[in-house]
């Protein structure tokens, strides 16, 4: 999976090949500095005869014969072994902080390229497939799951060579100061593999639990931000805080899991370390006091510095395959994501014919995908003339948004086909076909901005002009008008400052001022009374005479002034379409619907 995403890294190859390039400039440094101490040690501060044939080093007597300092000169020997190791720490400190910013610009561009490319992805799924993934878990792959990866990359670039290099280096340097400190190395290095494998092999399995559980936690705060106000007025805090905590808690424990496994490895690898410094210790010691070993104090710290850097590098390595293992349950999710196809793809048309018919349903029937049973609309043929304003009526759960949604193709039909302008709608790109409709949705969505600009969200090249006179005709200029800052005025997001029926007002001219041949009102007016929904339907009648309004409603008294109403039965089926007055004499569903509301009444 992780290969998958390699590509997102081509473009920032230049930083990423450079930075471990760089890299081994900060590791040499490191590498260099237990010598030099071991120098400044054995023939500064002790006073060992650099020339000394046993003890001596030619290495260290070149130094200080460049440097210009007398080989009997202790003080000298020490400032000059003292300012090295300073000058290599600053030198490598520079490669170190420039091998920082290489990696960074890498992972991080890596990360924005495929952030982006995964939210594009996203923007072209089907609602059916943002359904089948859920908000939550998209969020935690754009968020939580990319921060991962760009961690990883960000990881390898830095520490692909500088373990390796430390691990080979140090050994390397190590022997070079002793054979004998080999034998530590020999019997700590195969238990600290084990005992790492051991504990990530545990380890790795939960990695795709944890952000499985995060997922689970992000949808029930999102579900709970967003219906806060239902929640308080059913007076149901408890019930949310104990689903949340449910949530967190197996979050908790999962995450639990997987840190008390790898807390091990760092007690472990300092057991292992300080047995192994003891021995290098120990080992000297011994050397030390045998003539001619060529054991010096110098030489014992240099050794238990560099067991320290072999046996860190181990843990290093461990943390990159640790790394690996996360990355690779992150980016599984993620690729997931990229390699969704749209289920609802477009054509290349951009028109249709045309003609007196502007939206036609030929034997459509409708499921939504995945679920079993009888389909939610069965056999409709419908046609809705141009300029044409049709009403669609029927019982609660009978289909209504769900036949208004198959124009704009939210879904696909799976029987039969609707046709806009005369030309299947499936033949349509997508963006022409959706730059004829305007939609006015059940649940109102705004955005947290001006009340302008959620009036030119739907189309964003709109005038000043343009956005008032669809206010106007949406009857919500009115109260606009009132606001401290008129169409300035910003809102709360999601529009928690308005009213429902000031959402609605807004929603529709949202869709007004997109100029659309096809207006779809999908219960869009519930939340109005009837003289503002009156006011609202005359005002569209007259200056959007030529636009083909289908309208959802439960109240008659909102469909009734409409040219035709189509009924839909509880079946699925629409039987009969015609005026209000045919209506009362024909249908029995309308009558009844009628007579219920006469009742109750709504038609007041």
């Amino acid at each position: 999976m992780i290969r998958k995403l390699a590509k997102y890294l081509r473009p920032y190859r230049l930083p990423a090949v450079v930075s471990p390039l760089i890299m081994i400039g900060e590791v040499l440094g490191d590498l260099c500095l237990p010598y030099l101490m071991s120098f400044m040690v054995n023939y500064g501060v002790l006073g060992t005869d650099v020339l000394d044939p046993e003890k001596g080093s030619r290495l260290a007597a070149s130094i200080l014969d460049i440097l210009g300092v007398a080989a009997d000169n202790r003080m000298g020997t020490t400032v000059a072994f003292g300012g090295l190791m300073l000058l290599v720490t600053l030198i490598g400190g520079m490669f170190g902080t420039l091998c920082a910013w290489t990696a960074a610009s890498a992972s991080q561009g890596f990360g924005a390229d495929l952030r982006s490319d995964a939210f594009r992805r996203v923007m072209s799924l089907s609602i059916e497939q943002t359904d089948r993934f859920t908000t939550g878990s998209l969020v935690t792959r754009m968020t939580n799951d990319i921060t991962r990866l760009v961690d990883f990359v960000e990881a390898i670039i830095r520490h692909f060579v500088r373990a390796p290099m430390f691990f080979i280096g140090g050994i390397i340097m190590l022997l070079n100061l002793n054979l004998s400190f080999g034998a530590v190395l020999l019997c700590a290095l195969p238990v600290l593999v084990v005992l790492m494998v051991l504990i990530i092999r545990k380890a790795v399995p939960l990695f795709s639990v944890v952000q499985d559980k995060l997922d689970r936690v992000n949808a029930v705060v999102q579900e709970n931000v967003g219906g806060t106000r239902v929640i308080k007025a059913y007076s149901r805090e408890e019930y949310e805080n104990e689903r949340f905590d449910r949530a967190n808690r197996e979050m908790r424990d999962t995450s639990l899991k997987v840190t008390l496994l790898m807390t091990f490895i760092s007690p472990v690898i300092t057991i292992i370390m300080s047995l192994a410094t003891a021995a290098v210790i120990y080992i000297g010691g011994l050397r030390a006091g045998i003539e001619g070993s060529g054991m010096t104090v110098g030489s014992v710290m240099a050794g238990t510095s560099y067991v320290t850097q072999v046996l860190s590098s181990v843990m290093m390595l461990t943390m990159i395959f640790q790394s690996v293992s996360r990355a690779g349950a992150s980016a599984e999710r993620v690729v997931e994501v990229l390699d969704s196809d749209p289920a609802v793809v477009g054509g290349t048309a951009s028109d249709g014919p045309g003609g007196d018919v502007a939206v036609e349903f030929r034997g459509v029937s409708f499921r939504y995908p995945g679920t079993a049973g009888k389909d939610v609309l069965h056999g409709i043929d419908l046609k809705v003339g141009r300029g044409e304003t049709l009403a669609v009526i029927g019982e609660t759960g009978s289909g209504k948004t769900s036949l208004v949604q198959l124009i704009p193709r939210f879904y696909d039909c799976t029987e039969g086909e609707v046709l806009v302008d005369g030309l299947p709608v499936r033949e349509y790109a997508l963006p022409e076909l959706r730059a004829k409709i305007g939609y006015v949705m059940q649940k109102t969505e705004l955005f947290s901005d001006t009340v302008e600009n959620n009036i030119k969200w739907g189309r964003p090249g709109a005038s000043a002009e343009e956005v008032v006179a669809a206010a106007q005709t949406a009857q919500a200029d009115e109260f606009v008008s009132t606001l401290p800052g008129g169409y300035g005025d910003f809102i709360a997001e999601k529009g928690a400052s308005l009213s429902g029926g000031q959402k609605q007002r807004l929603s529709v001219a949202r869709a007004l001022v997109r100029k659309p041949e096809i207006l779809i009102l999908d219960d869009s007016t519930s939340a109005l009374d009837l003289a503002t929904e009156a006011r609202l339907q005359s005002a569209l009648r007259e200056k959007y005479a030529d636009t083909t309004v289908i309208m959802i409603a439960q109240r008659i008294a909102s469909v009734r002034s409409a040219d035709r109403i189509a009924v839909l039965e509880s079946d699925g089926t629409v039987r009969h379409c015609a005026p209000h007055d045919e209506l009362m004499k024909i249908s029995e569903t309308y009558r009844d619907i009628y007579a219920s509301q006469v009742k109750s009444g709504a038609l007041l």
